[in-house]
């Protein structure tokens, strides 16, 4: 059976198996397999088992679901190909060892790449000595500093003109009302 493996530090051997015959992938809990991370499209990619073949589909994705690095609309995924939606990297594993290539000479055995090769990290925020020696605060900063409150004149004049209007209506409703009582 088959099962999508992840490769992105962080998720390193979360695996889904593939035994349904439509699998959607994508970052919302509505999908089939649910990868939650930024890069992901909400809903991916579609992939499909048509007997022996996984065929991936990309649904119009914002990242691009990419096979051995080339960006693909469909396509068929063989076991051991490195599949990518979004910044996730995923490999396809059927449970078998992977056959060495015939282009090696016999004395040299093809070694597994490493998997923290493609591996895009991203630094998310500072650690906490950082934030203890302060290595975000500026050489220059000067605390000492004062700050003066600026002023803001359209402000002023929005004002003055809402309290005359105001005074206009109130105005003009006593206007109205002492008329009224009159008659």
């Amino acid at each position: 059976m088959a099962k999508l493996v992840i490769l992105n530090q962080g998720m390193i051997g979360r695996t889904f198996d593939l035994t349904a015959e439509r699998t959607t992938v994508g970052r919302v809990e509505d999908n089939t397999f649910q990868i939650s991370d930024p890069s992901v499209s909400s809903r991916h990619a579609e992939i499909l088992l048509r007997g022996s073949d996984i065929v991936i589909k990309d649904s119009n994705s914002t990242n691009g679901t990419l096979i051995e690095g080339e960006k693909i609309s469909e396509a068929v995924l063989k076991p051991g190909q490195i599949l990518r939606f979004g910044q996730v990297e995923l490999k396809i594993d059927d449970g078998k060892p992977v056959a060495a290539t015939t282009s090696a000479p016999p004395s040299v055995t093809a070694s597994p790449k490493p998997v923290a090769e493609n591996t895009l990290v991203i630094p998310r925020g500072i650690s906490l000595e950082q934030l203890e020696r302060g290595a975000g605060m500026p050489q220059s900063f000067d605390t000492s500093a004062t700050f003066s409150k600026k002023t803001n004149k359209t402000n002023k004049y929005f004002v003055v003109f809402g309290i005359i209007v105001g005074l206009v209506i109130v105005g003009f409703i006593i206007f109205l009302w002492k008329k009224v009582n009159a008659k």
